[in-house]
């Protein structure tokens, strides 16, 4: 027997199971007139006008802690009733066919918003409680719709869990201003190889990545600044190139800015017949290790000077498995399949860049296990470099405007969320590609920018 009403739920359920979620409503004003009964009005003034001073002077003395601990949950609270209150945030879902209708009753149901956080200035985080009907699949559809709406720069969706979705809403660019380069430690116990600044992302938080145990690949059209983040990497960690605990194969068919590393690199190439050897070497040393590590029982590198890490720079790969003589390029895919499939353990990373991130330019893409992708020429290049949906998910690095002052901002995946994070790299210039170079063969000079 069918049991569905055809009966709506009434108008005071409703408003009374609104209050029960939102406490705070009620809490505030009944707070405040119940202290101005007990305490008198102008104590009740007092208090407010005290606390309201306090925050004024937290937020004018001690910027950092204020920004870290006070500022978001002020930014959220306030866009919360602002930017998505309910019947205006019902009207932009109703626009954006985001909600469902009960076949019976005709009743409008739309996802629930449960947390709205607003961890910097211009990216709020919303979840959502769906109702049933809906799924993420359909956020991802209407995402480019949904941020006109909202007149967003754009919206990110994630699945948090069943039955909640996630929306990263950017509301202006996160990015105005250059990226220092990073500043190279002096001591190679200061760097860790798996954690790596490169830069900032949306949130204000420092963007780091790892290379020990990582294959990175990187696509950006040209001038999109995807050379500053191998750079600023080589700066995070000079000190163990100083000394010998990781040694720099590098292989440059450009012959531009990786051409003033040629003096610290292990080992430089720089036509293809050249970099064809130098990844042959690079195969045989790795085998070469699996070979020792195997007799030893050894699963797992510990970086020493015995057994640095090696780190394999493409620069331009499409240049060497897809524009050059095929016969190199068929070699050279086989011996690099090679890296990304068993050179992890062993310390053989590789770390690959390139303008066109097709299956036939790279067709061992697969292999690399972080991804980044910075402006590019196509919608179709975003999936391509950074996985299946990023750009419905909210990468939407084909529409970063061709411009130098865009150079170094892009798109990774979070990789517990899956969602897409834009991040900015720390611009290096080729003086501070000099003071790196000089940095590894000199040691210490007091014109280095270093950190003690």
């Amino acid at each position: 027997m069918n049991t569905t009403s055809k009966r709506r739920m009434g108008r005071e359920i409703k408003a009374a199971a609104w209050m029960v979620r939102h406490p705070g409503f009620l809490a505030a004003p009944a707070g405040t007139f119940g202290a101005g009964v007990e305490l008198g009005w102008a104590a009740t003034g007092g208090i407010v006008g005290g606390t309201t001073a306090a925050l004024g002077a937290w937020y004018r003395a001690h910027p950092d802690s204020f920004d870290r601990l006070a500022a978001p949950r002020l930014r959220a609270v306030r866009r919360r009733w602002t930017a998505y209150l309910g019947p205006r945030w019902k009207a932009t879902l109703r626009a954006c066919d985001l909600y469902t209708v009960h076949r019976k009753t005709g009743e409008e149901h739309f996802p629930r918003i449960t947390k709205v956080r607003a961890y910097s200035p211009t990216v709020d985080v919303l979840h959502l409680a769906l109702p049933k009907g809906q799924h993420v699949r359909q956020f991802e559809a209407n995402a480019e719709m949904l941020a006109d709406a909202l007149r967003a720069y754009r919206v990110g969706v994630e699945r948090v869990k069943p039955g909640v979705v996630g929306l990263v809403i950017q509301r202006a660019e996160a990015f105005t201003e250059v990226i220092d380069a990073p500043e190279m430690p002096w001591d190679s116990d200061a760097v860790d190889l798996a954690d790596l600044y490169v830069g900032e992302d949306e949130y204000g938080n420092e963007w780091r990545q790892g290379i020990l145990g990582r294959h990175v690949f990187g696509a950006g059209a040209t001038g999109s600044g995807k050379n500053s983040i191998p750079m600023s990497m080589l700066r995070a960690m000079a000190p163990m190139l100083r000394d010998g605990l990781v040694r720099l194969w590098l292989c440059d068919p450009k012959q531009m800015e990786f051409a003033k590393l040629a003096p610290i690199a292990h080992r430089y190439a720089a036509d293809n017949e050249a970099c064809g050897d130098l990844v042959g070497d690079y195969v045989e040393a790795m085998q070469e290790r699996q070979r020792e590590f195997a007799a030893e029982g050894r699963r797992k590198i510990t970086v020493s000077r015995e057994t640095p890490l090696d780190l394999l720079v493409l620069d331009e790969i499409g240049a060497l498995l897809a524009y050059g003589d095929p016969s190199t390029a068929r070699e050279l895919r086989r011996q690099l399949a090679l890296v990304g499939s068993q050179g992890r353990a062993t310390g053989n990373s590789m770390l690959a860049l390139v303008q066109e991130p097709t299956k036939d330019t790279v067709p061992i893409r697969d292999l690399f296990t972080d991804r980044f992708c910075l402006r590019v020429t196509a919608a179709s290049h975003v999936d391509m470099a950074l996985g299946d949906n990023a750009r419905l998910r909210g990468a939407v690095a084909d529409e970063i405007p061709n411009d130098p002052a865009t150079a170094g901002i892009g798109y990774v995946i979070r990789q517990r969320s899956r969602v897409p994070m834009q991040v900015r790299a720390s611009y290096v210039a080729d003086h501070e590609i000099d003071e790196l170079v000089a940095f590894v063969q000199n040691g210490r000079s007091a014109d280095l920018r270093v950190v003690a």
